[in-house]
């Protein structure tokens, strides 16, 4: 599940690729919409990837980054599950990144020609050489506050259109904006590298990963609190396990109920009262 969510994250960031990429014309006359610092046309389709992480359920780091905190809050999981977690959808979601990357960007030839070598040697350049550590921290904050947003509203829809329409205008929003994704940079900045751009491994791991690593999860975290306090504050397993407890005695109880009056009813040849009965129970 975590391997497959840092593929189809990074299938979501390759379309968005070819999109920039592959428009220099809109690029030179409007370049607000697909390169700089505001990618509003890339930014429109690369959210097909977290779509499906979530309709999937699949393991995406910065998604569990806001909901592990709150169960382990809640007492729902144990502290030490959220480390363990995020250690194992970590390395799980680098591998897909990576195996995207080079299997499937790289080795396939799809991006290893013009334009799209020279696109990639200048977003590796302002994704992660030019801004500084604490601004690819500042924007991992705006980053997975989005998300969180996005995932939350994701879940709490009810139907497979609404869920997309849920997440699609957060990611749209944070990928516009430029701001700076842990998993999403998985995949673009080692692509970038393997068409010999001007980053190390060493530099991309301290400058970063580490720096949006961490603003991810103060991102994440600015959602999850807050909601734990106003929301989730007196919840407790022992608490829902009761009340769902209470609701099926409540049921039995209304459905024995009924069940005794429509009897009656029957046997007395008043329909009407059979109807009433039956429209209570349904």
């Amino acid at each position: 599940m975590q391997v497959n969510a840092g593929v189809l994250l990074s299938s979501g960031g390759m379309l968005s690729m070819v999109l920039s990429a592959g428009s220099p014309g809109i690029a030179q006359s409007n370049p607000g919409l697909v390169s700089g610092n505001s990618q509003v046309m890339s930014g429109f389709v690369f959210p097909v990837g977290l779509v499906m992480i979530v309709l999937q359920g699949q393991e995406l780091l910065t998604s569990n980054m806001m909901t592990f905190p709150m169960a382990v809050l809640t007492r729902a999981l144990p502290w030490w599950s959220l480390p363990v977690n995020w250690f194992i959808v970590f390395w799980g979601n680098l591998a897909g990144s990576l195996f995207f990357a080079a299997v499937l960007a790289r080795y396939t030839d799809l991006l290893t020609h013009e334009p799209y070598v020279t696109y990639l040697h200048h977003y590796v350049q302002k994704k992660a050489v030019d801004p500084n550590w604490l601004q690819i921290n500042l924007r991992a904050i705006g980053c997975t506050w989005l998300v969180s947003i996005a995932v939350w509203q994701g879940l709490s829809a009810k139907e497979v259109i609404s869920k997309v329409v849920a997440i699609w205008f957060p990611i749209w929003i944070f990928v516009a904006c430029s701001f700076d994704h842990v998993v999403a940079n998985m995949f673009s900045l080692p692509l970038g590298m393997m068409l010999d751009a001007d980053l190390t491994p060493a530099e991309y791991i301290k400058k970063s990963l580490f720096a949006s690593f961490f603003g991810n999860i103060t991102g994440a975290l600015c959602v999850a609190l807050p909601a734990f306090y106003f929301y989730l504050h007196d919840y407790t397993p022992a608490r829902v396990l009761a009340q769902r407890a209470e609701k099926v005695e409540e049921g039995t109880a209304s459905a024995g109920s009924g069940s005794t009056e429509s009897t009656s009813a029957m046997q007395s040849g008043t329909m009407t009262r059979t109807t009433s009965v039956a429209r209570g129970l349904f």
